[in-house]
């Protein structure tokens, strides 16, 4: 079991933050890093100076709960125990990602602030969380290269979609893409550069 050398309170953290990143295609050690940064609890509320809140395990902001009211989501299932803050979080990080100007660290440090001075503290500091995530994925779970030539894909336990983590702009180049399938689901190794387009 690779979860067994996190402590208790960590297990659903990183449990629901894999299974988000799966979900909405965004690269795990991301949300991971992200979750770890926030470090919310179930419950918690935390008011900003600008009359927002920030709400729940991945102290997702209430200002972007008015545009998801609409699908009945409150700020009450945001700040709940379980997966859903963090399937939430990870929806929103895919669209910071796949909307937004910049390269991947800067769009996903708009989960923070898209103010430039605090988004590059935020940025700085994801960076760094996500090699460790980065790091301690790789150690866990069986990979595949699926542009090593001739290589046979292996099935992961968790599919997990990793990025580089580049300290300057990432190339603008579109890197080959491994496309997860059910039966065979691939990891794309950190070592690779992940374009500054979604």
């Amino acid at each position: 079991m690779p979860f067994l050398d996190l402590p208790p309170q960590m297990q659903e953290r990183v449990v629901c933050s894999i299974s988000a990143a799966v979900k909405y295609e965004v690269a795990a050690n991301i949300v991971l890093a992200v979750a770890e940064k926030e470090a919310g609890k179930p419950g918690q509320w935390v008011r900003n100076a600008n009359g927002t809140a920030d709400v729940g395990s991945m102290q997702f902001n209430t200002s972007y709960l008015r545009d998801l009211a609409r699908y009945g989501i409150t700020p009450e299932h945001v700040a709940a125990a379980g997966c859903f803050p963090y399937d939430v979080a990870a929806w929103r990080l895919r669209m910071h990602i796949k909307n937004d100007t910049g390269d991947l660290w800067t769009r996903a440090a708009n989960y923070h602030s898209r103010t430039p001075r605090f988004n590059a503290i935020y940025r700085a500091d994801l960076m760094r969380r996500a090699v460790k995530w980065a790091d301690w994925i790789e150690a866990r779970f069986p990979t595949h290269d699926p542009l090593q030539a001739g290589a046979r894909p292996r099935p992961a336990r968790v599919p997990a979609v990793v990025a580089a983590a580049a300290p300057a702009a990432v190339p603008a180049a579109r890197p080959q893409r491994a496309v997860l399938q059910p039966a065979t689901p691939v990891y794309v190794p950190r070592k690779l550069l992940v374009s500054s387009q979604p």
